[in-house]
């Protein structure tokens, strides 16, 4: 039996990293420990690309023209999308996870979906490494995680993964794109 598996050791290659600057107080933490993250694992500073982005819904757009430049080896998303009175927040997420989604698959390179979909600020202030505090006085301040971290980690294991994998064959045909959101009239 062959088993593959990734580790996150630095490979070769550059980082980019899309970044959206709406709630950027959250997302700033996110950048950080996805920085800091692949600084920690060997990356070096000059192999880090940041790309920041109005929204998230314009993520998709910068990490598609940059996996099109063939320049990256991994592409790490990062944006927080809070829930709010209306379903906004639903359609711009399943647009946005759709869309990273099928780059990944498209252009054949870790496309990493670190898009906090909360439903509260304290929520993403907890997943940003943010320290939110609870409700009492002797009741410490509740810390989840930080994506950025995470994602970062995914994207180093990913791209060692890949390229462990058997290539593929020249005869195969690539698949042609469907965007998953498109809605045919007959």
């Amino acid at each position: 039996m062959k088993v593959y598996q990734g580790n996150h050791q630095a490979p070769e290659g550059r980082f980019a990293i899309v970044v959206s600057r709406y709630n950027e107080t959250i997302t700033r933490g996110l950048l950080d420990g996805a920085i800091r993250t692949l600084l920690e694992h060997g990356v070096s500073d000059d192999q880090i690309e940041v790309a920041w982005v109005p929204g998230a819904f314009e993520i998709p757009t910068a990490a598609s023209r940059m996996a099109a430049s063939g320049r990256y080896v991994a592409i790490v998303c990062l944006g927080a999308v809070i829930r709010g009175e209306t379903s906004h927040d639903q359609h711009i997420n399943r647009a946005v996870s759709l869309s990273l989604a099928q780059l990944g698959v498209q252009y054949r390179l870790p496309v990493l979906f670190g898009v906090l979909t909360c439903n509260s600020l304290e929520q993403a202030i907890a997943r940003s490494g943010g320290q939110v505090p609870t409700l009492g006085k002797d009741q410490p301040t509740s810390r989840v995680g930080n994506k950025g971290i995470e994602c970062a980690l995914a994207a180093l294991e990913m791209v060692n993964l890949l390229r462990q994998l058997p290539p593929e064959q020249p005869s195969q045909s690539t698949p042609a794109y469907h965007n998953p959101l498109e809605i045919s009239c007959q």
